[in-house]
């Protein structure tokens, strides 16, 4: 391609200025050898086809962008070209140029949009292009509307970076699945996006992270997110629209500045297939199945030579894995036969009962060693392991869970010995409740009955041998001590929750580190509360509220085929629109919380 052709350097510059906000100024003379470091990204100074220019031919045809110094494709996920094409785009570089090209022609009357924004750095110090977005049509009309939204994680809320946001005109559900967009592009490291230059018509709007690159959603490996209806761009690119122009990452203002007309938030939804995709023997009794989708149809399951009095089993709490333990005290073949009878999606698409077979094979390092080697098995291979789980800090709240490794078949929970210390050293007998976990039936969550107060000491005792696992193996005795935190630099955050509605939804009230990465304490309301936070180190701290819809104390998935979203997640906002709540050190700090406010 001869560079005579392309735009010339001032027009060029005068459309950076228009599509680039910088607040530093720009020096495109190479430093000296031996000098400071380069720091000024790549400046693009020449482009074609040139910006608006119809009729671009179809066959071969050729996008350059020519920059000021020698540059890279650093990451070519990050170019979008929409409408995408069957057969993905290559690059390839000619002197300080980066060539688009295609391996098919281009469609005749459409306009297209390339941009290269966070595609892009210098061969020198690897300074990042900020980012452009070049338009032209193949025909003679460039189409003119664009919308804007942001897409976000929808348990987290943190912006989805690179998600690919498509447009379809096909309004069946099954387009996303089927085919690629009508326009497509790349969210922002802070979620945001616009799809710019779009014919003024109807389309639905979805989000995904596209692993494998092709522009249309797999449900078996893909996040997607989806408006509940269609939507008519309302507004017309223009030169000074505040939302087209491309800004570095790291100015926080500018970039939050931008107006968003849709929310998409991203989910793991239910794969569209039923099928078994694993099946393990961890152990001689213990084994377990996991479907590709959650709530399997299963008619019966049964193992070849093992009575169904004998087998216990339980699903996990995403309802996708089936556990099996064997209540034999016989050692297993090497081989168990299962049976599952349930419902496959067979190869059309539908669901179609069918008795799979499967083989699940002992592993070689959980046989039993020789008899000449028995002096090698472990304390742990002979007894019923536990664990007993607690902290001081949600000891008030949570209690502690004690857990075994096998189902139990003799136990004797009134048999644990449950004492209280005060300040004074008199040392008395504790009540205790027994709460059983319905989605563990191996783990019990020990409580204190009455006041936990601060000072006194709490001591839980199981005494051995008064548990049996399915292994025929007798527990350990273990103690533990538990002492309210006593720091005076730890300070209490209480909430003030207000506006839950009467027999509506439940909401789950989660505190969080700063980086939304840890749960640190959880409740679960159904009426106005008065939540206290104790224990906590000065610090910043996130407050997270799911609304429970459906009161099964989990936050719900969403499912694309049914249009249902995920159930609704927010972060409380102080008045300055920040999510940090700061807790300084040894105080008592009070918040509101207005639920119907934070769901309007």
């Amino acid at each position: 391609m001869k560079f005579k052709s392309l735009i010339p350097l001032v027009p060029a510059g005068i459309i950076l200025a228009s599509m680039f906000v910088s607040h530093s100024c720009a020096n495109t003379t190479s430093a000296p050898t031996g000098g400071p470091k380069d720091t000024i990204p790549p400046v693009l100074v020449a482009v074609y086809p040139l910006p608006g220019q119809m009729n671009v031919p179809q066959h071969r045809t050729e996008m350059v962008f020519k920059f000021n110094e020698y540059v890279q494709v650093k990451d070519q996920k990050n170019i979008t070209f929409s409408p995408p094409l069957e057969k993905p785009f290559k690059t390839r570089i000619s002197g300080k140029s980066i060539i688009v090209y295609f391996d098919e022609d281009l469609l005749p009357n459409t306009t297209y949009t390339i941009d290269i924004t966070g595609a892009i750095v210098d061969v020198n110090e690897s300074n990042p292009f900020p980012g452009y977005a070049l338009t032209f049509s193949t025909g003679e009309r460039i189409d003119s509307m664009y919308v804007t939204g942001l897409v976000q994680d929808c348990i987290t809320l943190k912006p989805a970076k690179g998600a690919t946001v498509m447009l379809y005109k096909d309004q069946a559900d099954s387009a996303v699945y089927q085919h690629r967009p009508d326009a497509a592009v790349k969210a922002d490291d802070w979620g945001f996006f616009c799809l710019r230059n779009i014919q003024d018509t109807v389309f639905r709007m979805y989000a995904i992270i596209d692993e494998n690159g092709d522009n249309m959603y797999n449900p078996e490996t893909e996040k997607i997110a989806f408006l509940d209806s269609a939507i008519t761009p309302k507004n017309k690119v223009g030169r000074d629209i505040y939302e087209l122009y491309k800004f570095d990452m790291m100015d926080t203002l500018s970039c939050l500045k931008r107006k968003t007309e849709y929310e998409l938030n991203l989910f793991k939804g239910n794969p569209g297939k039923q099928m078994i995709v694993n099946k393990v023997r961890v152990d001689d009794r213990t084994s377990y199945i996991t479907f590709m989708a959650p709530d399997p149809q299963i008619r019966k399951v049964y193992f070849k030579g093992i009575k169904a009095k004998d087998v216990i089993a339980q699903f996990n709490p995403e309802k996708d894995s089936l556990v099996f333990w064997i209540n034999e005290r016989k050692a297993q073949p090497d081989t168990l036969k299962l049976t599952v009878d349930y419902m496959k999606t067979d190869s059309t698409g539908k669901l179609t009962r069918t008795k799979e077979k499967i083989k699940l094979v002992k592993p070689k390092e959980n046989k039993l060693p020789a008899k000449s080697y028995r002096k090698d098995i472990k304390h742990e291979d002979t007894i019923a392991v536990y664990k007993v789980n607690y902290k001081a800090e949600t000891f008030e709240q949570d209690g502690i869970a004690v857990s075994f490794n096998y189902p139990l078949v003799k136990e004797a929970f009134d048999s644990l010995k449950y004492e209280v210390t005060n300040a004074r050293q008199k040392r008395e007998k504790g009540k205790y409740s027994i709460e059983r976990d319905t989605n563990d039936i191996r783990t019990v969550r020990i409580r204190h009955m009455g006041k936990i107060l601060p000072g006194y000491e709490y001591k839980l005792t199981v005494p051995e041998r008064k548990f049996m696992d399915i292994n025929g193996y007798y527990n350990d005795s273990t103690v533990v001590s538990i002492k309210l935190p006593d720091d005076d630099k730890l300070s209490t955050l209480t909430l003030h929750v207000t506006g839950v509605e009467k027999g509506g939804p439940q909401y789950i009230i989660d505190l969080m580190d700063e980086k939304r990465a840890a749960v640190l304490r959880s409740y679960t309301i159904n009426a106005d509360s008065v939540l206290p936070f104790p224990y906590l180190k000065d610090g910043n701290y996130c407050i997270r509220v799911a609304c429970d819809a459906n009161r099964n104390n989990m936050v719900d998935t969403g499912d694309l085929l049914k249009h249902l979203q995920p159930e609704k997640v927010r972060f409380y906002k102080l008045k300055d629109n920040d999510f940090l709540l700061a807790i300084p050190s040894s105080s008592e700090v009070s918040q509101d919380i207005d639920i119907r406010k934070m769901f309007e």
